[in-house]
């Protein structure tokens, strides 16, 4: 992946490293971007993670996960995970927890997870949404962060490639709800096939589809 940048990405993307850049000139050294990726789907694990860019690196094209096409996404996803100088953790919370502690709860613990498996311990965290509290490092909520921090932007990246990946796992497991096409989102093919089939073990019956479903393929 060619690191060139032409000036008009170059001001998009240093206009994406200001909150890394305060949080440098307040004295911090590993600043982890924290996002998820799988709140909504009605179907599989909610997936999160935490990423340390090192100082002054700028990444063409990286952006919102959800704004990208599929191949820059792939393409950014092997920059992140193999650069040698980027440390990232990845959190995974199943299913059956999200249904035991509910969506909220379970998108939080996954981020803590990935927090947790960073190889280097950050001290300020990024992290896109709100109402995220970290018990020992410091933290800034940042609504709609994955558009405006690099290092959320990355995390973003990492954490809907490696959630992709798993439901396209799922998918031999359990291919008539064609998860490696709509990855558990709540499409029109994936509602007609849980009306059809009933929910699978990988379902969040706390989801009211889900649930509708499971009591209708009983009667």
């Amino acid at each position: 992946m060619s690191l060139k940048i032409d000036p008009s990405e170059r001001s998009r993307l240093k206009k994406m490293t200001q909150y890394e850049l305060e949080g440098y000139s307040q004295g911090y050294q590993f600043i982890a971007g924290v996002d998820e990726a799988g709140r909504g789907p009605l179907a599989g694990p909610v997936v999160a993670a935490a990423c340390i860019l090192p100082k002054g690196l700028l990444i063409p094209k990286i952006d919102d996960s959800k704004k990208l096409t599929p191949e820059i996404r792939a393409e950014l996803y092997t920059f992140l995970t193999n650069h040698s100088q980027i440390h990232f953790g990845i959190g995974i919370v199943s299913s059956l927890e999200i249904d035991q502690i509910n969506i909220y709860q379970a998108t939080h613990q996954a981020m803590r997870l990935a927090i947790q498996n960073l190889f280097q311990q950050p001290d300020y965290l990024l992290v896109d949404g709100k109402g995220f509290s970290h018990s020992s490092v410091s933290c800034l909520n940042i609504v709609k962060g994955d558009q405006f921090s690099q290092s959320i932007a990355a995390a973003s990246i990492i954490a809907k490639e490696t959630r992709d990946g798993l439901m396209i796992d799922f998918n031999g497991q359990w291919p008539q709800y064609g998860f490696d096409q709509h990855k558990g989102y709540g499409t029109p093919k994936h509602k007609e096939a849980l009306s059809r089939h009933g929910p699978c073990p990988i379902h969040r019956m706390s989801f009211e589809p889900c649930a509708l479903a499971s009591l209708f393929s009983k009667n």
